[in-house]
């Protein structure tokens, strides 16, 4: 039986715990007010190598359509010198640009009268990753905001099965990945999956479930600490119908102190228990 110490300890850790994610929410509220500020829709983006990356980042005003006058964008990455890019009176300029971004740098002029500063960062490398400042000035307001850009290799799998083998190849993996077979009632099944790395550093994974049926669908699961691919492989004969999507890695802190809020609770009804 818990003591009246007890309780009222545990009753005041939940309690603080809960009023801190109820700030974190106001402030997130009040952000979005009358107030232009400068926001980002993804602080944490992950960009796949070798395609294109998007940066988002918009002046927030009242109003559903407002018109922004006198925009200027400035993209900066910390830690290295000159800028990534600059957008100010009416045209781009990239007299200072960094020669890593040299042609690979894209905004949206035709939307900067909307707030819309983002950037499409082409062709990702690994070394883009990193933390970047989007900044814009208007007749509205000005701010800026950071965005920590992180990179990866992911690629949906294709399928093939042969003699009641089912067989899974994803071309592109970076960080290498964990790899995980299982049936339509998620019991996990026993594979083999071989990594083959180029010289750029990039996993090719293979695996094959064997003694797989037809007419049955298996889900087949990569995952690194950035990536999630989920594919749902149907086998109808000799062909193999699959679907996949993506989940990435991106939680926020408001989540996560409703998670430790959740958590504490539970471990409070488990200690006075």
């Amino acid at each position: 039986m818990a003591s009246l110490g007890q309780i009222i300890f545990c009753s005041m850790i939940t309690l603080i715990i809960l009023f801190s994610a109820l700030i974190i929410l106001i402030l997130s509220l009040a952000l979005t007010g009358s107030t232009p500020s400068v926001m980002s829709s993804n602080k944490k983006p992950i960009a796949n190598l070798g395609q294109d990356g998007l940066l988002r980042c918009y002046l927030n005003t009242a109003g559903e359509n407002p018109i922004i006058n006198r925009v200027s964008v400035t993209w900066e990455k910390k830690g290295l010198t000159g800028l990534v890019y600059k957008y100010v009176d009416g045209a781009v300029d990239l007299k200072d640009q960094n020669p890593q971004f040299k042609g690979r740098t894209q905004g949206f002029p035709g939307s900067l009268v909307r707030g819309n500063g983002s950037l499409l960062l082409r062709v990702v490398r690994s070394s883009d990753e990193g933390e970047y400042t989007c900044s814009i000035s208007s007749s509205e307001g000005r701010g800026s905001v950071n965005i920590q850009l992180r990179t990866a290799a992911f690629s949906a799998p294709t399928f093939k099965f042969s003699n009641g083998t089912l067989f899974a190849e994803a071309r592109r993996w970076f960080p290498e990945p964990n790899v995980t077979w299982s049936d339509h009632d998620g019991h996990i099944l026993q594979g083999s999956t071989n990594f083959t790395q180029n010289s750029a550093g990039i996993f090719s994974v293979v695996s094959v479930l064997r003694s797989a049926n037809i007419s049955d669908t298996y889900t087949y699961r990569i995952e690194n600490n950035l990536v999630i691919a989920l594919s749902r492989a149907t086998i109808s004969g000799s062909e193999v119908s699959a679907n996949t999507y993506f989940i990435y890695n991106a939680a926020s802190s408001l989540l996560a102190s409703t998670y430790l809020g959740i958590m504490t609770s539970v471990l409070c009804i488990y200690y006075l228990t």
